[in-house]
């Protein structure tokens, strides 16, 4: 199966970028080394649909290194890197994405990766593996498990187990602590704000920040905005995590309230609707609105441009919407993820845990295939602890870090045995 990529003559400057992440990622070097020897996934077609950027490419390598033959795709039309893509193709992996792929593109991509046949699937946002329920089930008993990378998907694959349409079994990867701890709070506040503030090149002290949602994500974007010297709002529909925003410190209050105060808002929620139509009529003018969850949904962008009677560049990755009333709205990334789609995702360092979970999640799979429950309504599968204290016992010896353990007379204390 031939690649379906923009540019393959591109490849060198993708490769740079690899070995890059690839300098700053010791726990998939290590589990590269490993998957050398071991070759845990010999024989078998792996399904990838992840943003296609550096550090997934660096998955992609190891994940080959273990035998897999690899079948990659972008979960996202803006976060695809096109010389990272040509870099993977030139490694002799079947690579199908390229950057703003059209919806036709989008999905073209993932029936090609579909296609092959996968008997892994690893999976951000859903889409992969929603697609091979409604179009190749005829593919599904080949399928030994698959690992998902968001809360999004997390929220799709558990809606699918309880209408026990789900059939083949799924790792939450994203609950696993390794992963939404730092992936989700550290990593999305960090690159977020990077996305905006080299997209924008505005200053983010003394501006009110806007943030929507107060999961993971949002503490780490609340806490980068405020480090950064914003005021800092939260709109929150959980009492409990409205409490704690309260007293992390920041002013929490309805989307109404907040949006004539907000300079920058940002969503970090999952769902759809979350600035929408009376919102923008109540924002300043040059109010900036952006999206850090996984879907362009949260921003009605689409509501926006009905009511603009003018729409216009700003700057590149920036689109500014005059409404009626004279105030322009401005949307960074089409209201799609604006850490992938202006920047460069997560710090290497933060997916180097991440994607370690991932590929020992993976591996999971496949040397317990048998003892995996495949009963539709019991589908979906915690990321065993094992693997979440590997993870962070591998992270905290390459900081050259050491623990202390409990004494046999500690664990006698605190657990009878």
């Amino acid at each position: 199966m031939a690649s379906e990529i923009r540019n393959k003559d591109i490849w060198q400057e993708g490769r740079m970028k690899i070995d890059w992440v690839r300098h700053n990622m010791p726990l998939l070097n290590g589990l590269e080394a490993e998957f050398r020897q071991e070759k845990p996934f010999e024989g078998l077609k792996i399904a990838l649909s992840v943003h296609l950027e550096a550090k997934t490419a660096y998955l992609c390598e190891v994940l080959a290194a273990g035998g897999a033959q690899m079948y990659v795709t972008g979960s996202n039309p803006l976060s695809t890197q096109d010389d990272v893509a040509a870099a993977l193709d030139h490694e002799g992996l079947n690579v199908f994405a390229w950057y703003g792929a059209t919806s036709g593109d989008y999905k073209r991509h993932i029936r090609k990766v579909l296609e092959a046949g996968p008997n892994i699937i690893i999976d951000d946002g859903g889409d992969l593996v929603s697609l091979m329920h409604s179009e190749f089930q005829h593919l599904i008993p080949g399928v030994i498990g698959g690992c998902e990378e968001t809360t999004t998907g997390i929220l799709r694959l558990q809606s699918m187990n309880r209408a026990r349409t789900l059939l083949f079994p799924m790792m939450l990867v994203n609950n696993a602590d390794c992963k939404h701890l730092f992936d989700n709070r550290y990593g999305t506040g960090q690159s977020v704000w990077t996305g905006i503030n080299r997209t924008t090149n505005l200053i983010v002290a003394g501006k009110t920040v806007v943030v929507a949602g107060y999961g993971w994500c949002g503490k780490g974007v609340a806490m980068r905005a405020k480090g950064q010297g914003a005021n800092v709002i939260v709109t929150e529909v959980d009492p409990v995590k409205a409490m704690e925003a309260m007293m992390d410190g920041f002013r929490v209050m309805k989307m109404s309230q907040a949006a004539p105060l907000g300079d920058v808002f940002v969503t970090v929620t999952g769902c759809m609707g979350v600035i929408t139509e009376p919102d923008f009529l109540k924002m300043k003018d040059g109010a900036i609105c952006c999206n850090a969850g996984h879907f362009d949904v949260e921003v009605d962008v689409a509501a926006l441009k009905k009511m603009a009677v003018e729409a216009s560049p700003a700057r590149q990755n920036i689109m500014g919407y005059k409404l009626e009333n004279g105030n322009t709205i401005y949307i960074l990334a089409e209201g799609r993820l604006v850490n992938l789609a202006a920047g460069d995702g997560h710090p290497a360092e933060i997916m180097d845990m991440s994607f370690a979970i991932q590929a020992l999640s993976a591996k999971f799979l496949v040397e317990n295939r048998s003892e995996i429950s495949r009963v539709p309504g019991n589908m979906v599968n915690e990321v065993p602890k094992s693997i979440d204290l590997e993870v962070a016992r591998r992270e905290l010896a390459s900081w050259g870090c050491e623990i202390d353990t409990l004494t046999p007379e500690q664990r006698r204390y605190l657990y009878g045995n």
